[in-house]
């Protein structure tokens, strides 16, 4: 399955960066070769600067090895090896009234002693942060998400738009990160569903990310935006930046696991603000974009 699954996201990353490059029309994406001393590697593709994504990353990732103490805890097991592969993405478009978008795929093995798997599982999503919300852009986001989990199991939308919902949630501003999408983790073997099912399902989604996106981007890259725009897209790039740092499951696993540091922080945008106390005026687009983080909508 590993090995499935790896080749499945190499393929994929060619095929999503290739598409991200006719849109932009102007940047390539820089790649880099890179190993990890305790074991395995990857291939991390960047662009940077150009006519439509200021900066986005499309990286795939293998590596093994023996778990670290701190995730021995975190997983509790006293002995054990793992593996881990996946494909993250992160686009930050330049135009403020285009959204940001994060997707991640990926798949996990736990080994015992004798090498032999104790413990298997799937995880991933996709999720959009608009600095400027279009309502049609959210409903077309949300519609693909759900016709790719309702060939699956009609209740899987439902479940993990929520678990999305509660996941990409910045505590300490009582906010969303952006309006959401799926997430799903820890999908594991059961009687209804087993390991090629979640294969099946999460190749699903993946495959689905460029209809979620690019139709999106498409319309919105070209449209005219105001110097204060950009200052709000910056002040929200912030919030992004805070939860990544403080709260995403995925940065402490790279950090933890001596991932490559370049990689896992391209995910960073590279002009952002922090204002103090900055509050959007009343009755405007900004407001109104607070509000829907502040309170999670339904959008199909």
């Amino acid at each position: 399955m590993k090995d499935k699954f790896y080749t499945y996201i190499e393929t994929l990353q060619k095929t999503i960066t290739s598409k991200l490059e006719e849109v932009d029309g102007t940047a390539k994406f820089k790649e880099d070769i890179w190993q990890r001393p305790e074991g395995g590697g990857g291939r991390t593709r960047v662009i940077e600067n150009g006519s439509v994504f200021e900066k986005g990353g499309v990286n795939i990732s293998g590596v093994h090895g023996e778990l670290p103490d701190s995730m021995k805890t975190y997983f509790g097991v006293k002995e054990g090896n793992f593996f881990a592969c996946g494909l993250s993405l992160v686009l930050h478009p330049k135009n403020p009234k285009a959204p940001t978008v994060h997707a991640n795929w990926r798949y996990f093995e736990l080994y015992g002693n004798d090498g032999e798997i104790v413990d298997q599982w799937f995880g991933g999503g996709q999720d959009l942060t608009p600095y400027y919300l279009f309502d049609e852009d959210a409903v077309h986001f949300h519609e693909v998400c759900k016709k790719a989990c309702d060939k699956h199991n009609e209740f899987f939308y439902q479940t993990y738009k929520k678990r999305c919902d509660d996941y990409f949630w910045n505590t300490h501003r009582n906010e969303a990160r952006g309006i959401g999408g799926l997430f799903f983790d820890y999908c594991k073997a059961t009687e209804a569903m087993g390991m090629q099912d979640w294969f099946n399902f999460v190749t699903e989604v993946g495959n689905s990310f460029l209809e979620s996106y690019i139709p999106i981007v498409t319309k919105r890259k070209d449209l005219d935006y105001s110097q204060q725009q950009r200052d709000w897209q910056e002040i929200r790039r912030g919030r992004y930046v805070e939860f990544n740092l403080v709260h995403d499951k995925g940065t402490l696993f790279g950090l933890k696991t001596n991932g490559r540091i370049e990689s896992i922080l391209m995910s960073l945008p590279p002009h952002v603000q922090w204002v103090y106390d900055h509050q959007p005026e009343e009755g405007s687009a900004e407001e109104r974009l607070l509000h829907i983080l502040m309170h999670p909508k339904e959008w199909v």
